[in-house]
């Protein structure tokens, strides 16, 4: 007796399941690619809104800082600030050893530094006997060391003093005194061209003495930007 064969559902179960793949592999891609645009939209407005960017720098802040750093290099390596507690006492005694002439007294060259600053600036002034006079104060500086050339093509010696006259203030002076060395120069080579011939002149002094002072005036104003000598006055004079 021949048995029926049975019927197959395998391809009708293969079709059912093929179906169900179709549709989530799509489902997926959907997905994935929402969570794509949303990954990017939401990078992009940050980065819009600067999330990214760098703080800005204070600059405040920072000058501050590298100032504390150099005033931390000036003390020495971990030194505290200048009065704090923890100071390094200074060599050979307990604490801060006190500048020299006396307890507290300032250091040397402070007492200096202020004198300069406290030096009125710009070219000397006229110097008036009162602030409500119309007269000037007339000051002289005599010059140390005399002047000693020989004459032109003889062998005669001139020996001159000097001082001069000023109605400006004592910067003037100052000017000379620090200039002196090239002013002495000067005036020197000036002086050596005296003849004997010259000397018979009745205005021979007063003209050598124009010269001179003309001379000074000239080189202070090279180093000093201002003259001010008025008069040079010969206090000595001898030709022999």
């Amino acid at each position: 007796m021949a048995t029926a064969a049975p019927a197959a559902p395998a391809p009708a179960e293969e079709g059912a399941e093929a179906k169900p793949k179709s549709k989530l592999v799509p489902l997926i891609l959907a997905v994935t690619a929402l969570i794509v645009v949303i990954v990017v939209t939401i990078g992009l407005t940050l980065w819009l809104s600067g999330f990214f960017a760098k703080p800005p720098v204070n600059a405040d802040a920072v000058l501050e800082q590298g100032a504390e750093h150099e005033a931390a290099a000036e003390g020495g390596h971990g030194a505290p600030a200048e009065g704090g507690h923890g100071e390094k006492p200074a060599e050979g005694g307990h604490g801060e050893k006190p500048a020299e002439g006396g307890h507290g007294a300032p250091a040397a060259g402070h007492g200096d530094k202020k004198a300069e600053a406290e030096k009125p600036s710009g070219p000397p002034t006229l110097k008036k006997k009162s602030p409500d006079s119309l007269q000037f104060e007339y000051s002289y500086l005599q010059l140390d060391k005399d002047f000693l050339v020989n004459l032109m093509s003889s062998k005669k010696v001139m020996s001159v003093q000097i001082a001069i006259m000023t109605r400006y203030d004592d910067r003037v002076f100052e000017n000379v005194k620090k200039h002196e060395l090239i002013l002495r120069g000067v005036m020197l080579d000036i002086m050596r061209m005296t003849t004997e011939t010259d000397l018979t002149k009745p205005d021979f002094r007063k003209e050598l003495a124009a010269k001179l002072r003309d001379a000074m005036n000239t080189q202070l104003e090279k180093y000093e930007n201002f003259g001010g000598i008025e008069e040079l006055i010969f206090t000595g004079f001898v030709v022999q």
